[in-house]
């Protein structure tokens, strides 16, 4: 494109206090230096982490551009970048792949040790931002920062995909359908006739369902407290929903009594700490899978007893559904296409790049599943 090598003048939310709205800014997204790459985007996704982060529950530095479930095309790149090249239709990574490191190197991890997740820089691996507005540098936000016309991110944060895939839709492809998705058939590999509970019906814990039916399980119960959700939920595959507030005991309990001791998968994608215990223990004790989806609020902590876990049971987190995201999501863009899996259902709103305080009020409303913005 023409714009290669220069500073590139456009639109961006910028996040600059927690708990206030973002703020439509004309910014300036410097060129890409070695081994990194600068992508317009095309579409965008309302992700609960990205509100996390709005509210101050997720911390990270400010200000910033937020967003991370996105797809777009590549302007320009950096020296050295040979995976990707101008023109080609690209998901930015919030969970990278190095290829190099312990964890990449491991058959079953997937938490690259170049994340910017676990304690955010809010910066390029070099330890600077592409970012700049009113003469003030922006932070960046898990390697992608997708709230803007245009994002600069390392290689080992992007990958390519299929130049016929609708961006406006694969861009859920970038975070919520693959945490959930991949959380049930890559990370606790929910095996063929099991039963399993998903406390949370959003945007990923439906995704979760989608990954418990495509895995086989005979029973999917949706556990969450807002009755309007049910339905969607039985859609993608519940086979069962229940509302803790509909019963005088916890809901725990409830899931024993329903299926002979406990779940055999259970999957928490609500972020809170009773909902983390409530799926632990309404597992079986000695043979069932509890994982750990939502994003906990930030500086808590859990107290637990150790007989929870003596009996067999086993409780454990996924970042990114347990994929290796380089490779998994061009393979997961052609499975979209081949018909494998649906992510049209979870699109409830889409909304033009400048009314992206709408659609977080739809988030925080309950009214929303998945809101994407179009640039």
């Amino acid at each position: 494109m023409g714009t290669a090598g220069e500073v590139i003048k456009c639109k961006a939310a910028v996040l600059w206090e927690t708990q206030k709205p973002f703020s439509i800014e004309d910014i300036e997204v410097a060129a890409p230096k070695a081994h990194e790459v600068r992508i317009k985007m095309v579409a965008t996704g309302i992700c609960r982490t990205d509100d996390h982060a709005a509210t101050g529950n997720f911390v990270t530095p400010l200000p910033i551009v937020l967003g991370h479930e996105g797809a777009g095309i590549v302007e320009s790149v950096g020296e050295g970048v040979t995976s990707v090249k101008p023109g080609d239709k690209v998901i930015p990574l919030f969970s990278p792949q190095c290829g190099k490191c312990r964890v990449c190197n491991h058959p079953e991890s997937n938490l690259c040790i170049k994340n910017d997740l676990v304690q955010p820089r809010g910066t390029l691996l070099d330890g600077t931002s592409r970012f700049t507005c009113k003469g003030k540098s922006i932070h960046n936000f898990l390697s992608t920062s997708t709230y803007s016309q245009y994002t600069v991110v390392d290689e080992i944060a992007v990958a390519k995909i299929d130049d016929a895939s609708p961006l406006e839709k694969v861009c859920l492809i970038g975070c919520g359908f693959t945490t959930g998705y991949g959380s049930a058939v890559q990370f606790a590999k929910v095996t063929r006739g099991s039963s399993c509970a998903v406390f949370g019906l959003g945007g990923v814990g439906l995704s979760v369902i989608i990954g418990c039916k495509t895995a086989g399980a005979a029973r999917i119960i949706g556990v969450d407290t807002n009755k309007d959700k049910f339905a969607k939920a039985k859609e993608f595959g519940a086979t069962e929903c229940i509302n803790p507030q509909d019963y005088n005991k916890p809901i725990e309990e409830v899931l024993q009594e329903m299926t002979d001791g406990g779940v055999d998968f259970s999957f928490e994608v609500v972020g809170r700490l009773d909902t983390m215990m409530s799926a632990l223990v309404g597992c079986h004790a000695a043979c069932g899978v509890s994982v750990i989806i939502g994003v906990p609020p930030n500086a808590q902590n859990l107290s637990v007893n150790p007989m929870l876990l003596l009996g067999g049971r086993t409780w454990k987190g996924a970042i990114f559904g347990g994929f290796k995201s380089k490779d998994a999501v061009p393979k997961l863009v052609a499975d979209f296409m081949a018909k494998k899996f649906p992510l049209e259902p979870l699109i409830t709103h889409v909304l033009p790049f400048e009314k992206i305080n709408e659609g977080f009020d739809l988030l925080r409303a309950g009214k929303s599943i998945r809101t994407v913005l179009t640039f």
